[in-house]
C-alpha cells in the first residue's frame, strides 16, 4: 500500500521568489528522510530543501531556473514500498547513477528540459511583447561561435527581447545564463543608447574596454566563485548607491589586551577562544546606543530614517569560497564569553558553507577585521542597507607621548566607512572618538 505526498518549500525566512539552481534527485530515485531534493540560491546564500519522509520520487515539479517561495511544491513522493512501478520502468538515470553521478545527471537534464512545462511555467509571468518597444535595442548579429549555456526558456526570452546570448556572461551554476543576466544586458544596452552608446548600466561610468590578454603572453581563464559573484553584485550596488566616506582613527588597547590575556585560561576551560572581536562587539553596541543614527537604515521612500531598537552586528568572515557576513544577534544581551562562543560557531558555519539565509539577515552594522593579516588602514564598503561599517587593521606597538616621555602602547587602527546621506563627518569623528575611549578603558561600558 503506497501513500503519495506533495513536498513543499518550508519556511526559508524572509526570502521569496528564490531560484532553483540544482535538482539533487530524479523521478524514480529512492530517498530517505532529510535527503536533499533541490538547491535554492538567494542573493546571500544557498540552501537545500530536505525530504520530510522516505520513499520513491514520483515527480519533480520544478526545474532549474524556476523561482519558488514558502509553500511552493517541488516534488511528489511515494512513501510506500516502492513497488507501485514495475521494474524497468524507472528512468535510466535512476537505474544507472548513484551518489554524485545522480546529482550531476539530474542537474544536466533539468538545464535542457522541454519547454512545454518547466520553461513555460517560469516564463508565465512575462507578457508577450506586442511589437518591439521603441527603447529596446534592435536584434544584434551573433558575434560568437560557442553555444550559449542557457535553458530553452531563457533562449526564448532572449529571442523575444532581441538579446544576443553569445554576448551575455552567465552568473548561474557552471556559467549558465539566467533571466537576470538577460535583463541586465538589456538595461546596459538601453543605458548605452540613452547616453550615446558610451555609458554602462545608467551609472554614468564608461565601460571598461575588452582586452585580448592572450596576445601579451600565456593566460588561464578560471571561473569566479559563486559566492564572489553574488557578493560582487551586492558590493557594486552598495558602492554605486551609497555616498561613502571613511574616517580613520586609532585606539590604545594596551590594558584591554592585558585583560583579554587574563581571561584565556578561564575561556579554555569552557572550550572557547577569547578574541579582541568580542570586546569590539560589546563596545560597538554601547556606541550605537549613544549614536542611534548609526543603528539605522534609510527608508525605501528615501525620505525617512528607520531607527532600530535591536542590536545585531554582522562580522565579515574570510572563507575559501569568498567573503560572507554572518550576523551575531542580540549583542547587547550577551557576555564576552557568549559572544566568543557565537563568533566561533558562526565562523565555523561560514567556512563549512552551512550558513542559512537567516544567519545573514537583520544586521545593524558590520565589522570587517583584517587584524590577523596586516595593514594599517583600509576603506571597507558599507553593507547596505546598513549605514556604516567598522574596519579593524592590525594592532601594533607604537611610541606614544604621555606628557613626560614616550612609552610603548598597543594601538589599534580603526577605519569607519559611513553613508554620508545619514551621517556627517563630525558625527563620524565623535563616534570613532567614543570607540577609541571605550577600547582604552572597558569600564566605560557594561560587560
Amino acid at each position: 500500500m503506497s501513500s503519495v505526498i506533495e513536498i513543499k518549500i518550508p519556511d526559508i525566512g524572509d526570502f521569496a521568489d528564490v531560484e532553483v539552481i540544482e535538482l539533487l534527485v530524479a523521478p524514480g530515485d529512492r530517498i530517505t528522510a532529510e535527503d536533499p531534493l533541490v538547491t535554492l540560491e538567494s542573493d546571500k546564500a544557498t540552501m537545500e530543501v530536505p525530504s520530510p519522509a522516505s520513499g520513491t520520487v514520483r515527480e519533480m515539479t520544478v526545474a532549474v531556473g524556476d523561482r519558488v517561495s514558502e509553500g511552493s511544491q517541488v516534488a511528489v513522493l511515494d512513501t510506500g514500498d516502492g513497488e507501485s512501478s514495475a521494474p524497468g520502468e524507472q528512468p535510466p538515470a535512476a537505474e544507472s547513477a548513484t551518489g554524485g553521478d545522480a546529482v550531476g545527471q539530474a542537474g544536466d537534464s533539468s538545464a535542457e528540459a522541454p519547454e512545454t512545462e518547466p520553461a513555460a511555467r517560469s516564463e508565465a509571468s512575462v507578457p508577450a511583447p506586442q511589437g518591439p518597444p521603441r527603447t529596446l535595442p534592435p536584434p544584434v548579429q551573433k558575434s560568437g561561435s560557442a553555444v550559449p549555456h542557457a535553458s530553452p526558456g531563457i533562449r526564448r526570452f532572449a529571442r523575444e527581447l532581441g538579446a544576443d546570448l553569445t554576448q551575455i556572461g552567465g552568473s548561474g551554476p557552471k556559467g549558465r545564463i539566467l533571466k537576470e543576466d538577460v535583463k541586465l544586458w538589456i538595461k546596459q544596452k538601453l543605458a548605452g543608447i540613452a547616453a550615446g552608446g558610451t555609458e554602462a548600466a545608467g551609472t554614468g561610468i564608461p565601460e571598461i574596454p575588452a582586452v585580448d590578454f592572450a596576445k601579451f603572453g600565456a593566460v588561464e581563464t578560471v571561473s569566479l566563485g559563486r559566492i564572489k559573484k553574488i557578493s560582487g553584485q551586492h558590493l557594486r550596488r552598495a558602492w554605486l548607491n551609497v555616498p561613502h566616506v571613511t574616517h580613520q582613527d586609532e585606539a590604545d588597547i594596551t590594558e584591554l589586551e592585558e585583560f583579554r590575556q587574563s581571561l584565556k585560561e578561564e575561556a579554555a576551560r569552557e572550550g572557547i577562544r577569547i578574541t579582541l572581536l568580542g570586546f569590539v562587539l560589546k563596545i560597538l553596541v554601547s556606541a550605537l546606543k549613544k549614536f542611534p543614527s548609526f543603528n539605522a537604515s534609510i527608508h525605501p521612500n528615501g525620505e525617512n530614517l528607520v531607527l532600530k531598537k535591536y542590536f545585531h552586528i554582522g562580522v565579515a568572515v574570510d572563507t575559501p569560497n569568498g567573503l560572507m557576513v554572518p550576523v551575531i544577534r542580540d549583542v547587547d544581551r550577551k557576555s564576552i564569553f557568549d559572544l566568543a562562543r557565537d563568533l566561533g560557531e558562526m565562523s565555523e558555519k561560514a567556512r563549512d558553507g552551512k550558513l542559512s539565509p537567516t544567519d545573514m539577515q537583520g544586521g545593524c552594522i558590520s565589522i570587517s577585521s583584517l587584524g590577523g593579516i596586516g595593514g594599517t588602514a583600509f576603506t571597507p564598503i558599507v553593507n547596505a542597507p546598513e549605514v556604516a561599517i567598522l574596519g579593524l587593521s592590525r594592532a601594533r606597538m607604537t611610541p606614544v607621548w604621555n606628557g613626560k616621555e614616550f612609552e610603548p602602547r598597543l594601538m589599534l587602527p580603526l577605519s569607519l566607512s559611513y553613508d554620508h546621506r545619514v551621517i556627517d563627518g563630525a558625527e563620524a569623528a565623535r563616534f570613532c572618538a567614543y570607540l577609541a575611549r571605550a577600547l582604552a578603558d572597558m569600564r566605560r561600558i557594561s560587560l
